[in-house]
């Protein structure tokens, strides 16, 4: 629970569905006091006992220090998925076993189905505005077995109205937000007091190999970017390429952003445990972003070769991409 509409409304539908429930909220950094205030004052309202969990330590293992290592080694990280797959259903589903709780309930916009095969499945959230599945892909079969999303079958504005309504929440609420770990949004400036050490300042080159300046270190990039480079040239550039090997940032044009395909490993399938053969589908390579046609072929036990039917902008390592089957998830992985 976090006090906002989403998991408070998850909860109160649990109740109304005859779980005996207790609320929690995960510690997870130093920054989650006014959301730990507010979610114990929601699990009040609703009769619940309440639980603060310390994950702190898991936390900083699983999410931060996998999200420091990404940036320094040029590629960028989705600490949403790394949390989701190893904190929020990995650790609380661990501590819901200690108290003799059989299942978790958030307030993810995604939906569960099991099917004929007693396989289980993730499928999109019906509000495609609010829909979360894209950071869900990771959750196994046993994770998914143990979860449940009341919320996936709703819009945004009526589980507003159901909040409204019931008196848990008065209208003008605060939204719930995913808690960062870094306030302000600043990545470079919190990785360089993470570890002590500043950025190494290296190139900016252009493709042929043209110095055009210095950089401020490449955790202060990412592909894609054209704001913040510092740089004067004739023609808008943006950064192509992060090589970590020398500190150097390659930019060009935009129309050079754009590439037919990559390769996802640390895959996690969902209806099967492997694709036998080449499928056509929709894949996301960011959050926000629509399903793209593509055809998806496993290469091997862990990796994926994906070939969109159209040239992508900005395919960025590190990033997560979900394949579709409609609105069922296949499943993704991390592109490398």
């Amino acid at each position: 629970m976090s006090g906002g509409v989403d998991s408070t409304v998850a909860a109160m539908l649990a109740l109304r569905g005859g779980f005996d429930c207790a609320g929690a909220i995960m510690k997870l950094h130093p920054y989650g006091s006014a959301a730990e205030a507010d979610a114990r004052y929601a699990a009040a309202r609703l009769g619940l006992p309440f639980h603060v969990f310390d994950f702190s330590d898991s936390f900083k293992t699983c999410v931060i220090d996998r999200f420091v290592r990404a940036y320094r080694e040029g590629r960028t990280p989705n600490p949403c998925v790394e949390c989701n797959k190893y904190i929020k259903f990995g650790c609380l589903l661990e501590k819901a076993g200690e108290l003799g709780k059989n299942f978790i309930i958030t307030g993810h916009y995604a939906q569960i189905e099991q099917n004929a095969s007693g396989r289980f499945l993730l499928k999109k959230g019906i509000d495609p505005s609010k829909d979360q599945s894209y950071v869900l892909y990771g959750l196994t079969q046993d994770q998914l077995a143990r979860v449940i999303f009341p919320l996936g079958g709703l819009t945004k504005e009526q589980v507003r109205e159901s909040a409204y309504e019931s008196g848990l929440i008065e209208p003008g609420r605060r939204e719930s937000q995913d808690i960062c770990f870094i306030p302000g949004g600043d990545y470079a400036g919190y990785i360089e007091k993470y570890t002590g050490k500043p950025a190494v300042k290296g190139r900016f080159i252009d493709t042929d190999g043209k110095e055009l300046g210095e950089n401020r270190g490449i955790i202060y990039y990412t592909v894609g970017q054209r704001r913040g480079l510092g740089l004067s040239t004739q023609n808008p550039v943006y950064v192509l390429e992060i090589r970590p090997e020398d500190d150097t940032v390659v930019v060009g044009a935009n129309d050079l952003l754009y590439s037919q395909t990559l390769i996802i490993k640390d895959i996690n399938l969902i209806p099967a445990d492997r694709l036998d053969s080449p499928i056509k589908a929709y894949v996301k390579i960011r959050y926000n972003q629509p399903g793209q046609p593509a055809s998806v072929r496993q290469t091997g036990d862990d990796t994926i070769r994906i070939d969109f039917d159209k040239p992508q902008r900005a395919i960025a390592k590190g990033q997560a991409a979900v394949i579709y089957d409609g609105e069922a998830v296949i499943g993704g992985g991390t592109i490398v």
